[in-house]
C-alpha cells in the first residue's frame, strides 16, 4: 500500500496560558476575547512507550489531531501506548485513491498501517473510534484485521439514528462555511457554532480539519462564507458589534485577493459511501466477541437492537451528557475516565497512582 504514515503528536502538547486544565471554559471579562489561535504540532510520532496500545480512529472530515486533548489525559490516568492515524482522504494521508473511502477499504488500511507499525508481532490493541471511525473500527474488528485486538471502543454513532440522519447530511454540510480568511477564523467558526465545544482542543483538531486553497479565490460572494455561522457569545462584544462589523466587512474584501482556508475532505461528495458505513453496523458491532464499550452523548441514540443488546449485557454502555458530537473532544477528561475504567476492569492494564476507577453500573 502506497500510502505514508501520519501518526501526529498527541502529547508533549503546549501548556494552554493561564494553568487552563483540558475541557476548562475560558470565560474572558469584558473587553478580553477568547484565543483562536491554532496551536502548532510539527512533530510526527505516536505517544506512550509501554502498556496495551490505544488505536484511535477519528470521525469523518476530521484528523488524528481530533484525539490531542484526550490523549494526554489518558496517558496521565493508565499505562498504556496511543497510535492516532489519519484515516484514507482525511489529514495528511497521500494514497492512490482517496475518494474511495468505502468501509472496506478503510478497514482494510487500519489492518496495513498496523501491520506496518508492529509486523507480526504486534501488541494488544484497544481499538476506539468516533462516529464514521467508530463505525470503522466496527468493520475493521468484524474482519479481524487486527488480530492482537482486545477490546472495541465507538464513540457516538448507532446504526439507528446514524441512518435517520443521512438524509438531512447533505444540508448540514451546506450549512456550513465553504472557506475561512485564516485558520484562527475556522477555530472560532467550530466553537461558537458548536461543532467542537472545547477551546483547547477546538486549536488542535480544526488545524487537521482545514487546508489553504490551491489557488487565491475572488469569486463573488466568497467573503459570505467566511464568517457564515459565527455567533456572538459574549455580551460585551456586542457594544462594539457594529464597528467589529464594519471593519470586518472592509477585512473581508482584502481577504477576497488573497488565498483562504477550505476543508481537507469534500464529505459531501463521499454520499455514496455512507449507507455501507453505517447499514448493519449494530448487528456488526454485537457480533464480536471481545469486550465492547458504547459511549454516547445521549441515551436517545441508542436503536432498538442495541438496547436488547445492553440490557442483555453484551456491552459496556455510559451516556455523557452536556456534550455534543464530538465527546472526546468536548469532555476529554470523561472520556479518558471512561475508557481507562473499561480497560482497568477488563484487565488490559493498570491504573496509574492517583487515578480511582469509578466502575458503572451497565
Amino acid at each position: 500500500m502506497e500510502k505514508q504514515l501520519h501518526l501526529n503528536l498527541l502529547s508533549s502538547r503546549p501548556p494552554m496560558p493561564g494553568g487552563l486544565q483540558s475541557g476548562s471554559k475560558m470565560r474572558m471579562g469584558p473587553g478580553r476575547k477568547r484565543d483562536f489561535s491554532p496551536v502548532p504540532w510539527s512533530q510526527i510520532y505516536s505517544s506512550g512507550s509501554h502498556g496495551p496500545v490505544l488505536l484511535l480512529l477519528h470521525g469523518g472530515g476530521h484528523s488524528a489531531l481530533s484525539w490531542a486533548v484526550f490523549t494526554a489525559v489518558i496517558c496521565s490516568r493508565i499505562n498504556c501506548r496511543v497510535v492516532a492515524l489519519d484515516l484514507r482522504g482525511h489529514g495528511d494521508t497521500k494514497v492512490k485513491n482517496c475518494e474511495d473511502l468505502s468501509a472496506e477499504t478503510m478497514a482494510k488500511d487500519v489492518g496495513k498501517v498496523v501491520e506496518a507499525l508492529y509486523g507480526e508481532d504486534a501488541p494488544p490493541i484497544v481499538m476506539i473510534g468516533h462516529s464514521m471511525g467508530g463505525a470503522i473500527a466496527v468493520h475493521t474488528a468484524a474482519a479481524n484485521h487486527v488480530p492482537s485486538l482486545l477490546g472495541l471502543g465507538v464513540i457516538d454513532v448507532v446504526e439507528g439514528t446514524a441512518m435517520d440522519s443521512l438524509n438531512s447530511m447533505q444540508n448540514f454540510l451546506r450549512g456550513r462555511p465553504k472557506t475561512f480568511k485564516s485558520v484562527e477564523n475556522a477555530i472560532e467558526w467550530s466553537v461558537k457554532s458548536g461543532q467542537i465545544r472545547n477551546v483547547e482542543s477546538a486549536r488542535v483538531s480544526m488545524v487537521g480539519q482545514v487546508k489553504k486553497c490551491e489557488e487565491p479565490l475572488s469569486s463573488p460572494g466568497i467573503s459570505k462564507c467566511i464568517g457564515e455561522g459565527i455567533i456572538e457569545e459574549e455580551e460585551e462584544e456586542e457594544e462594539q458589534g457594529e464597528s467589529n462589523h464594519k471593519r470586518k466587512k472592509e477585512d473581508d474584501i482584502e481577504v477576497k485577493k488573497e488565498s483562504l482556508f477550505t476543508w481537507r475532505i469534500e464529505l459531501a461528495k463521499t454520499e455514496k459511501y455512507w449507507d455501507g458505513w453505517f447499514r448493519g453496523l449494530s448487528a456488526l458491532f454485537l457480533s464480536c466477541s471481545i469486550p465492547k464499550l458504547l459511549l454516547l452523548a445521549g441515551v436517545d441514540r441508542l436503536d432498538k437492537e442495541l438496547t436488547i443488546g445492553q440490557m442483555q449485557g453484551k456491552f459496556q454502555m455510559q451516556v455523557l451528557p452536556q456534550c455534543g458530537h464530538a465527546v472526546h473532544e468536548d469532555a476529554p477528561e470523561k472520556v479518558a475516565e471512561a475508557i481507562a475504567t473499561f480497560m482497568v476492569r477488563h484487565k488490559f492494564t493498570e491504573s496509574k497512582e492517583g487515578f480511582q476507577c469509578v466502575f458503572p453500573a451497565c
